[in-house]
């Protein structure tokens, strides 16, 4: 396992987008020769939702990754491609597992949220995402799933990265089945966002409980 598995420097070197909305784009974040101890080590996951990260069972190697995700370099890099100040942004990282018929709606992220980070944990072998299936969309309306300007397949350690926005519609045709992927966000720091704190942290909680009993 490598010491450090993602490459930021490839970050640093991304160039922003800005259609159809600002973000960052970068394949191969999670290092080739690291995806496949990554993967391995995270929770089987059965259940629909995204689950707090700080309520799941994660291996050596995911968890070495998350702390890079979650630490100030990436922060900083983050920062830096918006123009943002988030040294005080409170961080919220859940992980999703599993998509039904349910996901993949259109929609735009909570005003409590300034940035959303999504990490894709998929091995890209195989015909899981070849149909399109599953793979995020972002969007030039609210209305039309097909009027995309970029389309990310789930797969191979992939981050997609953008401030969150009334217009930053995204979301992907119906998949059923395993699509682990990553999301954490920077926050702001008003009521809406502690509520929402609140509540991932009394949900992480609960399920460490249910995990224990």
């Amino acid at each position: 396992m490598l010491d450090n598995p993602l490459d930021f420097e490839a970050f640093r070197a991304a160039p922003p987008a800005a259609a159809p909305f600002p973000h960052v784009l970068v394949p191969n974040f999670v290092k080739p020769a690291a995806l496949r101890a990554v993967v391995a080590a995270l929770p089987a996951m059965h259940s629909r939702g995204s689950f707090p990260i700080t309520a799941l069972r994660l291996g050596p190697a995911a968890q070495t990754m998350l702390r890079g995700l979650e630490g100030d370099v990436f922060r900083a890099i983050t920062a830096e491609k918006f123009g943002l100040d988030l040294q005080a942004a409170p961080l919220m990282t859940t992980l999703r597992g599993t998509a039904n018929e349910q996901d993949g709606n259109i929609h735009t992220d909570s005003t409590a949220k300034r940035v959303t980070i999504l990490l894709y944990l998929n091995p890209g072998t195989g015909n899981a995402f070849t149909d399109q299936k599953g793979c995020l969309r972002l969007l030039r309306s609210p209305i039309n799933l097909e009027d995309y300007a970029v389309e990310v397949p789930p797969v191979d350690g992939t981050l997609l990265v953008f401030p969150n926005s009334p217009t930053s519609w995204h979301g992907h045709k119906v998949f059923i089945g395993q699509r682990y992927v990553i999301q954490m966000n920077y926050m702001t720091t008003g009521a809406k966002a502690r509520s929402e704190l609140r509540r991932h942290q009394f949900s992480a909680f609960i399920k460490r409980l249910r995990r224990a009993a």
